[in-house]
């Protein structure tokens, strides 16, 4: 694997923490402690720099979120929505049950194309 294959940007946002990494033709985006509204704008810059890369597929892993609040929630909606709108490249990793519980209750877990 050289450089060029792989590559990890972290960014610390309060009790955000954003990990992003790429190898070959996938870059993951997780999500680490708590996703409101003071750490969106982190997380939807960060995808707009991924998404306009050339990976074939994005993973937003939900999986290290302790808390996610509706802003989190319709931040993850327009992620989805631009994906189908080019290309269908982001598919999420589900949250624990704190977060997967706030889709359920919603009624939007069945709107986004999760992966386990």
């Amino acid at each position: 694997m050289t450089v060029e294959d792989w590559s990890v940007v972290v960014i610390e946002h309060g009790p955000l923490t954003i990990r992003s990494s790429r190898q070959e033709d996938e870059h993951v985006v997780a999500l680490e402690g708590e996703l409101d509204l003071a750490g969106v704008q982190a997380v939807q810059d960060e995808m707009r720099r991924v998404e306009a890369a050339d990976a074939r597929r994005i993973v937003v892993d939900l999986s290290g979120l302790e808390f996610m609040d509706s802003t989190g929630l319709r931040t993850m909606l327009q992620i989805d929505a631009r994906s189908r709108a080019n290309g269908e490249r982001v598919v999420f990793l589900r949250g624990g049950p704190p977060v997967q519980r706030l889709f359920t209750t919603t009624g939007t877990e069945g709107r986004l194309p999760f992966i386990d």
